[in-house]
């Protein structure tokens, strides 16, 4: 097995599959049954998931709302996408459980690292919610802070496309994909992989970025198999 812990970082937009909006059920349980398949492996898991299909607080902003607020409505968005992911885990019996990076008990549990490391020891999936906890930061962001603390091999970020390429494919025919690149060239080539924060920080603290389309049944299992499908980022 290529890694032992993994830091998921899951698109909030994917989640609402064909619909447009909201959470798609049918894809929801897609990604349950994926990270209920790699658990069952062994694989000590934490989520992070972005806000993106219920509110973004950046583009809250561009429609008059304040900054701070609008980032606290994004958080929020990402704990009921947490609450979400967490009740269709439960639903095929796997054990896990929703930390906050803001207290808010009794919807989840106030996140701290050694709390989210003791339960994937233990064989849960811990879901990191809340960013953060802080306005200007993304969920790319919160999942490099968090994977840096829980001390995960990768962070896989798992998109609707199958890894980085010179363009963005779904408008730039010509566009070609990398195999990996390193963190220094995402930067200066401005790839839209993840924010610059987010970016510097996978950088400066070593952890390496796999990206891959999550949106393919059985391609989380390809990764962890060490099946070559996405773009690795790295030092």
């Amino acid at each position: 097995m290529k890694f032992k812990r993994i830091l998921l970082k899951l698109s909030g937009e994917s989640l609402q599959g064909e619909q447009g909006y909201g959470i798609d059920v049918n894809r929801l349980n897609d990604y349950a049954r994926q990270i209920k398949e790699i658990a069952d492996m062994g694989v000590e898991i934490g989520i992070v998931i972005g806000g993106g299909n219920i509110f973004r607080g950046l583009s809250g902003a561009g429609k008059g709302f304040d900054r701070v607020k609008g980032d606290q409505m994004g958080m929020c968005a990402t704990v009921i996408n947490s609450l979400g992911l967490s009740s269709a885990l439960g639903a095929i019996g796997q054990k896990n459980r929703v930390l906050t990076a803001i207290r808010m008990e009794p919807i989840g549990e106030f996140y701290t690292k050694w709390k989210a490391i003791e339960a994937m020891q233990q064989g849960e999936v811990v879901i990191m919610s809340g960013g953060t906890g802080n306005p200007y930061f993304t969920t790319d962001t919160g999942s490099s802070l968090r994977g840096i603390e829980i001390e995960a091999d990768v962070m896989l970020k798992g998109t609707r496309v199958d890894g980085i390429y010179t363009a963005d494919p779904e408008k730039d025919p010509t566009a070609t994909k990398f195999h990996d690149i390193t963190y220094q060239d995402v930067i200066a080539k401005g790839l839209k992989v993840m924010d610059i924060t987010a970016t510097a920080m996978c950088m400066q603290n070593n952890l390496p970025i796999y990206v891959f389309n999550m949106d393919v049944v059985g391609n989380l299992k390809k990764v962890m198999e060490g099946e070559e499908i996405g773009t690795l980022v790295h030092n």
